[in-house]
């Protein structure tokens, strides 16, 4: 009898144990999954939106391009017989820049003058005749078609006797010399480049979002690489659709550089003056969230968060302007930003 409750209560302890055991199982696997779901309540600091003057100026780069420029090539191949310009000097708009060899073209345009001062004269005569019936009316036609064909090679000859003579198309400031008197050259052949630089034209881009800040006639603030000084560029022109793929827009501005202090090419860093703005909403930089699409920020409705989608607009080392998405009033958060999700209980404290 003794044996059996010995046995009994050996029994019961083991069972107690073996329950313990899995009770204890079951509490840490519960603790592993709450710390793997995160809590449930984020404790975290936040700031509500208020409007507030702001105003910035949006910093760029661009690049000097001459005002017109041009490759100066002949149109016709040709042998070159005078180079009437020096390198790197003004030229004036008209002047002759090169000439090629046209006695050829000379000699065919007077034998083509007198082939039609011969078929005038038959002209002339058959006229006579044929005002007596001396001659078919279908000659004198001929004759006169004659007249009209030399007529259309004179005029095709004095075109290609112009062109011989290679003309600056504006004015501007000749490049280097590609060629020597007597070459041979033919029509993709670069005598020369041509540059108006009085005038420069300043190119650069800038995000879509600031369009209607470019407006005709706004001045802009510029440098250029190892000159201290401050010049001014005008707006001129804005890119009427922005680039799909970089969303940017082309800008062109000039700049007036008669004292030839600046040179194309140049890389300049451009400051764009912004208008204020009386009611702007800003936030902090970390409060904007870059996901795949869209940025959004984390905003506290009924004691819960929400990821509103958000389009920013100019930014300072701290922070950034909303200009779509939040409304004045709302509550963003400024930390836990890794932690929140869409849903999450937050408990704000507003700073």
């Amino acid at each position: 009898m003794r044996s059996l409750n010995s046995a009994t209560v050996f029994f019961s302890v083991c069972i107690s144990g073996i329950l313990s055991l899995a009770s204890c199982s079951e509490k840490k696997q519960d603790v592993a999954a709450a710390k793997q779901q995160g809590p449930k309540v984020l404790n975290a600091d936040g700031m509500v939106i208020k409007a507030e003057a702001f105003q910035t100026d949006y910093t760029t780069s661009g690049t000097l391009l001459p005002n017109e420029e041009v490759n100066v090539m002949p149109e016709i191949p040709g042998r070159i017989t005078a180079i009437s310009f020096a390198e790197g000097a003004p030229v004036q708009q008209g002047q002759v820049l090169a000439r090629l060899y046209n006695d050829d073209i000379k000699a065919q345009i007077q034998k083509l003058k007198a082939q039609r001062e011969l078929q005038v004269k038959i002209r002339d005569r058959q006229a006579e005749l044929l005002n007596v019936g001396g001659i078919s009316k279908q000659d004198y036609e001929t004759t006169t078609t004659q007249i009209e064909a030399i007529d259309a090679d004179i005029a095709y000859a004095t075109s290609q006797l112009r062109k011989t003579s290679i003309i600056a198309p504006f004015s501007g400031r000749a490049g280097i010399r590609n060629v020597s008197n007597g070459a041979v050259v033919g029509t993709g052949t670069v005598l020369t480049t041509l540059q108006q630089t009085a005038t420069l034209k300043m190119d650069f881009n800038i995000p879509e979002q600031y369009r209607y800040e470019m407006v005709i006639g706004k001045k802009i603030a510029f440098t250029v690489t190892g000159r201290q000084d401050t010049f001014v560029a005008v707006i001129k022109a804005v890119e009427p659709s922005a680039n799909a793929a970089t969303r940017t827009l082309r800008v062109r501005a000039t700049v007036d550089n008669k004292n030839n202090k600046l040179g194309p090419g140049a890389f300049t860093h451009i400051v764009i003056p912004f208008g204020a703005n009386a009611h702007a909403l800003l936030v902090p930089s970390q409060s904007v969230i870059p996901t795949n699409r869209e940025k959004v920020v984390a905003v506290i409705r009924g004691g819960k968060a929400e990821m509103v989608p958000v389009k920013i607009g100019a930014r300072t080392n701290e922070r950034v302007e909303i200009l779509q998405g939040l409304n004045e009033g709302d509550t963003i958060l400024t930390t836990g930003i890794m932690q929140v999700k869409p849903g999450m209980e937050v408990k704000v404290k507003v700073i």
